[in-house]
């Protein structure tokens, strides 16, 4: 098995975190390491923001993660009257990028064989 563990940051903005609330979070991002390609998920962090937005009757809690792997950066966010839904929903959004992110690099590695790995290497160091 590989390394199943990502680097995280939770940030509570108007709002304490409960010990349940962060173990919750903790688990839904630890599972996105299974998407996350092998060669990045030593460098992957994972920032979190859940902030809670007063409105006229009812509270709603905006949670915003900020995935970043070697060369790009993921954003999701949404908003959902519960702490705990505004994260499954990140959560699957995030998911959704990852396998988007996959797909991109591999048609390009892909596409040119071993000369298109080197120049993307090449790329990717300057």
């Amino acid at each position: 098995m590989g390394n199943k563990s990502l680097n995280i940051e939770i940030t509570g903005i108007r709002l304490e975190i409960d010990k349940k609330s962060r173990n919750y979070i903790m688990k839904k991002m630890t599972k996105l390491v299974d998407y996350i390609p092998r060669r990045a998920r030593d460098v992957a962090f994972a920032a979190v923001r859940i902030e809670q937005v007063n409105q006229k009757n009812n509270n709603k809690y905006e949670c915003e993660v900020v995935l970043t792997l070697p060369d790009k950066k993921l954003v999701a966010r949404d908003a959902a009257p519960n702490v705990l839904a505004s994260v499954d929903i990140v959560e699957a959004k995030l998911r959704s990028q990852i396998r988007k992110y996959k797909t991109e690099r591999l048609e390009n590695t892909r596409r040119g064989g071993i000369l298109a790995r080197a120049k993307s290497i090449l790329r990717r160091r300057k």
